[in-house]
């Protein structure tokens, strides 16, 4: 059975670990309204896509 030697160093499981992080999600400002939003999707403050009205969303 296989058994690891010696006990694995802080510093080596950071570094090993070093690529696992969050990152954040790339977003484009909405040419309708200016709000940032996900590229190709509809834009939820304003509810337009690619120029056109695709979801009525209420004003407060």
């Amino acid at each position: 059975m296989a058994v690891p030697k010696r006990k694995t160093s802080k510093a080596r499981k950071n570094m090993r670990r070093s690529h696992i992080n969050l990152s954040m999600p790339g977003l484009t400002p909405c040419p309708n309204c200016g709000e940032l939003r996900k590229p190709h999707y509809v834009c939820p403050n304003c509810g337009y896509y690619d120029g056109k009205e695709i979801v009525n969303v209420k004003k407060n």
